[in-house]
């Protein structure tokens, strides 16, 4: 029960944090998709180095363990692809469409229909894909830094580097 506890409190934390980026709305989501506003950008940057830099701290502090999914090339395509339609096509993704729901846009109900109706169509789609899909280019339960052999402070730290030159240039175009 607490770990459901602790999920409730982040995700309160984290709609928030989404509410005061300003990224739930439309005019945002559609400047992201057309690489004229980076705001959603650089908030999912910020908030992906932040979230590793925590779970590899309470890895290293020995307070929690990783819990690894194999790597579906074939499933990771499939979804991105499903996924990048349905934002493209309605203008929120899943996470902002419930945002912008209790924000009072009724238009994001829309996007929360899709999700129900997407999921739905998945699950009895599922012993296709699970047969068809899934099995391309299973790589395991791996992670970037056991894949180029070197600690995760190391991929860290490039990645951080390379996320502040990217909105630093973001910035610097009018991003």
């Amino acid at each position: 029960m607490n770990i459901l506890v602790y999920g409730l409190i982040t995700g309160i934390i984290f709609g928030f944090l989404l509410q005061k980026g300003r990224v739930l709305r439309y005019d945002r989501q559609l400047g992201a998709l057309r690489l004229q506003d980076m705001t959603i950008v650089k908030f999912m940057l910020s908030t992906i180095l932040v979230s590793m830099i925590g779970v590899y701290l309470l890895k290293d502090l020995g307070l929690v363990q990783l819990s690894l999914k194999p790597t579906l090339l074939g499933a990771n395509i499939l979804g991105g692809l499903i996924f990048g339609l349905g934002w493209g096509l309605f203008g929120y993704c899943p996470g902002t469409s419930g945002g912008a729901l209790g924000e009072g846009r009724w238009d994001a109900i829309w996007g929360i229909w899709g999700m129900l109706l997407g999921a739905g169509l998945y699950a009895e789609a599922f012993p296709w894909v699970k047969k068809n899909i899934l099995p391309l280019g299973d790589l395991g339960k791996i992670t970037i830094p056991q894949i180029l052999g070197i600690n995760h402070w190391i991929v860290i730290a490039v990645l951080l580097i390379g996320a502040v030159g990217l909105t630093r240039w973001f910035e610097k175009k009018g991003f």
